[in-house]
């Protein structure tokens, strides 16, 4: 009786001991130690209820925007709106998370766009497609999409340290590809048997799911007590001061380098998108009217199958091992050396078949080992700026490349009538800048971690 007892106040929440087996069956993807098992699991699962709940309602956003006249321009306009809205949402968001402990933080801010969803169903029930709702679900899911993913990476950098954070975040990486490929897999099955905007029900249900788990795994590190050193600060508010979303990325050299990074990789990524689509559809040119839209449709999804495909693999077999062996320095230079590569070949050689296969391995790269390592970043940072300036980073600074490319092309596609060999030269020019920021980013990582070895 006395061991059932012991044994129900380590593990409170009836969760399966940790056996030797699960352990080695995680150890093909990442090192879990047995002590971490039950948490590690739970916040895999939480990426998961992200990122279908996202992949789940992404075509209803398509195909509501989609369905007007102009539909692909006003996607193109919506990235510049996007900014704009995250300019006040972001400042709100860092005034909600002075007073309010972080468990309380996230369910809040996750069940009010679940809410959403819900007001969302109702207004096309009640009065159909249009373009007020195209418009306002487009740019409601960017500021929720970016705004999401921020806060479950502000919350694991809140639980892990340096060590435990390079050997679990690829296992929460994975969770999130998964929870992508789920998501997608849920949406073509349920338009068919329940409608379109059925998604958003669903998604709903998704978020709030999530919410359940965020606080099972924060009661969960709070009974850590003398064996985990963050869980007296985890039950306190984030506090700080309310007006200080952007303050808190200008005042630190080491996020203002950050920032500039997110908004020079999201450029250059950007940039290389819009120069494969010029290849694609100077490809197509040649083909009939029918069969141009063919092309192109059957391009990308195969295009996008082999990213998410190879993307998968590298997040379960390969970035636990890079990060390992090669550490976070070495790991940091990877995508930006695979985007230099895949700019020059392109410059040099402007065919399809070469910026296909470059697009491929920098897209599935920058979405799992990337991805993760980006996430690292932020683990010697302090409690206020992994919710609040990964926030103002993440959403602001991210979209904020997205409308640079946007001028980019503009000036260079219509007022200066670029080919894409001059597209790709300059992404290779930026991706020589993007990896003197990120030896300035190591740097300053360093220095962090050195001053704040477990950070307040």
């Amino acid at each position: 009786m006395h061991g059932s007892k012991s044994a129900l106040a380590t593990n409170p929440y009836g969760l399966p001991p940790a056996r030797s087996a699960l352990v080695r069956m995680l150890g093909a993807i990442s090192e879990v130690r047995a002590s971490e098992v039950g948490t590690a699991l739970l916040l895999t699962l939480d990426a998961a209820l992200l990122l279908t709940s996202y992949s789940c309602i992404k075509p209803v956003r398509e195909a509501l925007i989609l369905g007007l006249p102009s539909g692909a321009e006003y996607k193109i306009y919506m990235a510049a709106a996007t900014a704009v809205a995250l300019l006040f949402a972001v400042p709100v968001y860092a005034k909600v998370a002075v007073g309010l402990p972080r468990d309380r933080l996230i369910v809040r801010v996750t069940a009010f766009f679940a809410s959403h969803l819900l007001l969302f169903y109702v207004w096309h029930a009640s009065a159909g497609p249009s373009l007020p709702l195209a418009l306002c679900f487009y740019l409601w899911i960017a500021v929720f999409n970016m705004m999401i993913v921020a806060q479950f990476w502000g919350f694991t950098n809140d639980i892990y340290a340096e060590e435990a954070g390079k050997r679990l975040f690829p296992l929460f990486g994975l969770g999130a590809s998964a929870g992508a490929v789920v998501g997608s897999a849920i949406a073509q099955r349920l338009i068919g048997l329940w409608g379109m905007t059925s998604l958003l029900l669903v998604a709903a249900v998704l978020l709030l799911l999530s919410a359940a788990v965020t606080q099972w795994v924060h009661q969960r590190e709070l009974r850590g007590g003398t064996r985990n050193p963050r869980a007296e600060l985890a039950a306190l508010p984030i506090g700080g001061e309310r007006g200080d979303a952007f303050g808190l990325v200008l005042r630190s050299r080491y996020l203002r380098w950050i920032a500039g990074f997110s908004l020079l990789f999201t450029l250059v990524k950007t940039n290389g998108d819009y120069v494969l689509a010029r290849l694609v559809k100077d490809a197509a040119s040649g083909s009939s009217a029918g069969s141009a839209g063919q092309f192109i449709g059957t391009f990308y999804a195969n295009y996008f199958f082999y990213v998410d495909l190879v993307s998968l693999g590298l997040q379960a077999f390969a970035v636990s091992r890079v990060l390992k062996y090669l550490g976070t320095r070495r790991a940091f230079y990877i995508l930006p050396a695979l985007a230099l590569v895949d700019a020059a070949a392109t410059s040099l050689l402007p065919f399809l078949s070469v910026a296909r296969v470059g697009k491929v391995v920098e897209s599935a790269t920058d979405y799992s080992l990337n991805n993760t390592v980006r996430n690292l970043l932020w683990l010697p940072t302090t409690r206020r700026e992994k919710y609040v300036a990964k926030q103002t980073v993440d959403t602001f600074f991210v979209r904020l490349g997205d409308v640079s490319s946007a001028a980019f092309v503009f000036l260079g596609g219509h007022w200066l009538g670029w080919s894409v060999v001059p597209f790709a030269a300059c992404n290779v020019a930026l991706t020589s800048c993007w990896l003197g920021a990120a030896g300035v980013i190591l740097r300053e990582r360093a220095r962090l971690i050195r001053e704040r070895p477990v950070a307040a």
